[in-house]
């Protein structure tokens, strides 16, 4: 690297005697982990040379690690450079790889070498606040157990759980306090970069900044097309649309305004299946993305005139219907924006509760209220720990007194919910700071709750001046029982259809432990450095009726467009 530090490659080529476009992977994982090589054999026999990175401070590589480095961006621009010279390329370079590889991709094409030509980012976070260590200012669980695996040189596993053995130690690890102490309390010694991530909880952090991708500075440097994937039950999903639209937008070369956009009902880091959980959306839900991202390749690669470029740029599984729909544009066209609004008799607690999701204003003014004791969390319901696990049943969680729920009459037809989804609500707490996490739910006939999307925001995080939208950069003053107004763009979406007679419900609270690490609401800066001792139990109302209209605002696919894709 440019800085003298030495990564270490391995490199898998056909074997012949002319020039190859080259596919790249830089990784934090083994690089001679066995599915990695199979698939760098598949392409390899195809035509391509591939090479296969570890990062700087990982594995055989020399350096310092540090999963936010900003050096990260410099190394995937020489690893290029030094591709495109050897003699066994044709100096066409491409890049490939999953979750935190996609990361790489995007910081190496934000660089813009000549030589990279096209990359496939595969279920791929956006910047840290967006998603990963944090999701709209809550710490995600999630991160903490990648942290632990990837403290020091090689993977830390502890167990054959998930996540290196860590996950099924999250509820009680997170209890922990300081956030701060929680790697080292785990064992994890050699991480010094853990204390940067927790320390750095806002994108106008130096630590953030510098490593940072998404927003139209970066997107408007970035000279190649881009294939996004992502999965209705991706711990990563929202950073494929977000990359879609932005480089749509941003992209500084036609070819780079020209990504493709695929969201299917799968989990995280796989695309082979059809079931998720308990429900099987049949044998067309999966995918070969091998044989996809093939296609991609030999056009941008090789020359190749597949016919890729000219097929539609989104293609996305609408559950329910189990079937794909295609169009060039996400939102899809020709979506039908619906409010849905926030009423009730002042009982919304629980499921049983009398909160109703209503099609037009309420006329009359009205609250709920709950209290969120951080020491009694509400639970999420994964038994894997993480969203992978699929349309979970979550009528347990909402027989929590801390749990609002809202839900719509039995539906008289088929809805299809297919995209972003906004929800604008007014809300006063008794605490100087806490979280709002709000679910999207199909409830059947027999009672039956699938979770299908979510969007959360810690409350300090929000922007007076945009309507109370997130601000990943800047905190807010909360005056204890003020009410603010909230936007809150869902982080995770769906693409389903609420069949006749089942219902819409919205769940409002402020826990979901230990998905995301509890906000002990005492209004600290940072929610890292605060001791149990310290934290405060709070009351919370949600507020509706004409004064506060709270909603939320669906993406309805209209019948004919779902019978004519």
């Amino acid at each position: 690297m440019r800085d003298g530090v030495a990564l270490s490659v391995d490199i898998y080529r056909p074997n012949v005697d002319v020039a190859v476009p080259a596919l790249l992977s830089i990784i934090p994982y083994a690089k001679g982990d066995a599915e990695r090589i199979k698939q760098a054999r598949w392409y390899a026999a195809r035509g391509y040379a591939v090479i296969l990175a570890d990062m700087r401070g990982r594995y055989d590589s020399d350096g310092q690690w540090d999963p936010f480095d900003p050096k990260h961006k410099s190394d995937g621009y020489d690893l290029v450079d030094w591709i495109s010279k050897q003699g066994w390329t044709n100096a066409r370079v491409g890049m490939i790889g999953v979750s935190y590889v996609g990361w790489t991709q995007w910081w190496t094409a934000s660089q813009a070498h000549p030589a990279l030509k096209a990359i496939a980012p595969i279920m791929s976070p956006p910047d840290p606040m967006d998603n990963l260590p944090y999701q709209q200012g809550l710490l995600k669980g999630v991160f903490l157990d990648v942290s632990a695996c990837l403290s020091g040189r090689v993977m830390q596993i502890i167990g054959s759980e998930p996540y290196c053995g860590f996950r099924p130690r999250r509820s009680q690890d997170f209890l922990h306090t300081p956030y701060l102490e929680i790697n080292r309390q785990r064992g994890m010694l050699d991480a010094p970069w853990f204390e940067k991530v927790i320390r750095s909880n806002l994108s106008s952090s130096a630590y953030f900044k510098a490593i940072g991708y998404t927003g139209a500075e970066s997107w408007s440097k970035i000279t190649v097309p881009s294939l996004n994937v992502a999965g209705w039950f991706d711990e990563d999903q929202p950073g494929a649309a977000m990359n879609y639209i932005g480089m749509k937008r941003y992209g500084a070369t036609p070819e780079a305004k020209s990504p493709k956009l695929i969201i299917g009902p799968w989990p995280h880091a796989t695309t082979s299946v059809s079931k998720v959980g308990n429900v099987d959306y049949g044998p067309q839900a999966a995918l070969d993305l091998d044989a996809y991202m093939l296609r991609w390749f030999d056009h941008y690669l090789k020359g190749v005139d597949n016919g890729i470029d000219r097929e539609p740029s989104v293609s996305v599984f609408v559950m329910g219907l189990n079937k794909w729909l295609s169009a060039n544009d996400w939102p899809l066209p020709g979506t039908q924006w619906k409010k849905f609004y926030l009423t009730s008799g002042g009982s919304a607690n629980t499921a049983s509760g009398d909160g109703v999701l209503a099609k037009s204003p309420p006329r009359k003014g009205g609250s709920d209220s709950y209290i969120y004791d951080p020491a009694h969390p509400t639970l999420s319901p994964y038994k894997g720990g993480n969203i992978e696990d699929g349309a979970l049943d979550v009528r347990e969680a909402e027989a929590d007194k801390s749990v609002l729920a809202y839900t719509t009459p039995p539906l008289d037809r088929d809805t299809a919910v297919v995209g972003p989804i906004k929800f604008r609500f007014f809300a006063s707490t008794s605490a100087r700071d806490t979280d709002w996490i709000v679910h999207l739910v199909d409830v059947d006939p027999d009672g039956h709750a699938a979770l299908l999307a979510e969007g959360v925001m810690r409350a300090r995080n929000r922007d007076p001046e945009k309507g109370g939208a997130f601000n990943a950069a800047r905190l807010s003053e909360i005056v204890p029982d003020q009410v603010y107004e909230y936007m809150i763009d869902f982080w995770r979406v769906t693409g389903s259809v609420f069949r006749k007679g089942h219902r819409i419900r919205i769940d409002v609270q402020s826990s979901y432990y230990p998905y995301y690490l509890r906000n002990l609401n005492n209004g600290a800066d940072n929610i890292g450095l605060v001791n149990a001792a310290d934290a405060v139990i709070a009351t919370q109302t949600i507020h509706h009726g004409p004064r506060y209209p709270s909603y939320i605002v669906l993406p309805i696919i209209p019948k004919g467009k779902l019978d004519s894709e």
